[in-house]
């Protein structure tokens, strides 16, 4: 699964990533991406633009938003037949930008049985997208909220030993047939496979990074 990432990139980093006329604005640093927070996505690469959307799934025909956090990922081996992600599978896809993910293990570094974390990111350091859904969902005060969720597919041999998923990371020619509203379902399907893992480096990273509510450049560091 994925449960928290981050985005710590420049708008010039950003701007080579994802292939952009020009760098996108109002992209803030964030080191600890926690679900029902806002993440930036991009639906088009024809015309794109970067906006800001709730992280956890709240479908069109939810009667009240908590299911959202139920729904922060999919999985990309039952998505075109759940209900809640069949037709944002069809109809909205998305990018979802990020530099970085956590995963957790239970190591001898982990006092009294507690998890480590654990940073994942490119070999280089260079931002990248997850594969992402996004739906529109009307409240009662008839105010539309816009959501997301991230797709993830078996894990490949450096996240297995962390959980048997990951998050599904899209680069180049396959982000851009992600967006393409064209492409068949089979196409899309074929795209959600596990990432090289010999492009991936993992390394620890501070317990602080375990609340929400540190989101500062120390939850990168190791703790001495």
């Amino acid at each position: 699964m994925c449960g928290r990432f981050t985005l710590t990139s420049g708008p010039a980093a950003l701007q080579r990533a994802l292939h952009l006329d020009t760098p996108p604005e109002e992209v803030l640093p964030r080191f600890n991406i926690a679900p029902t927070q806002n993440v930036a996505i991009v639906t088009s690469l024809d015309h794109p633009r970067v906006e800001y959307v709730r992280w956890g799934l709240i479908p069109s025909w939810a009667k009240e938003p908590g299911i959202g956090s139920r729904l922060i990922n999919a999985r990309a081996e039952t998505v075109r037949e759940k209900p809640a992600f069949r037709s944002a599978f069809l109809k909205r896809r998305c990018l979802i930008l990020a530099d970085g993910f956590y995963e957790w293990e239970r190591t001898a570094r982990g006092r009294g049985g507690a998890r480590a974390p654990f940073y994942i990111q490119m070999a280089g350091g260079a931002p990248f997208t997850f594969a992402g859904l996004w739906e529109k969902w009307r409240s009662p005060e008839v105010e539309d909220v816009r959501s997301c969720t991230i797709l993830t597919c078996a894990a490949n041999e450096i996240i297995g030993r962390f959980h048997d998923r990951m998050p599904v990371i899209l680069e180049g020619e396959s982000a851009r047939r992600w967006l393409d509203p064209g492409a068949p379902a089979d196409d899309l399907s074929a795209l959600l496979v596990p990432f090289p893992p010999e492009r991936l480096r993992v390394r620890v990273v501070s317990a602080l990074v375990n609340s929400p509510g540190n989101d500062r450049p120390e939850v990168l560091q190791a703790d001495e």
